[in-house]
């Protein structure tokens, strides 16, 4: 198995970083473990594991890992519907990154 990673740096202007990331956690993240709450939104399939992380500088990271490069590739459309669901933070995306993870311990 080849894990893919999606590294990807947002802006918020609008809410608190707590609140933003307890929302996350209840209508998204929490699905990953089938304890989120029900969203219209769905989480993509081919996700092994999730991080989002409150930066210092006050943008939030996510560290994104899946199954396979074909599994990130076809979750855009899901991560797009996410920042969407999101607008009342007024999520943007600054940067995105990703590859083949290489190493990992």
């Amino acid at each position: 198995m080849n894990v893919h990673a999606m590294i990807r740096r947002y802006s918020r202007g609008a809410g608190t970083v707590d609140e933003l990331m307890a929302t996350v956690e209840r209508k998204f993240a929490g699905q990953l473990s089938g304890e989120g709450e029900g969203s219209p939104v769905k989480v993509p399939e081919g996700i092994v594991g999730y991080y989002a992380i409150a930066a210092d500088d006050g943008t939030v990271v996510t560290i994104t890992l899946f199954r396979s490069a074909e599994a990130a590739a076809a979750a855009q459309e899901g991560a797009r519907d996410i920042r969407l669901a999101l607008a009342g933070f007024q999520v943007e995306e600054l940067d995105t990154v990703s590859g083949e993870v290489r190493i990992a311990r």
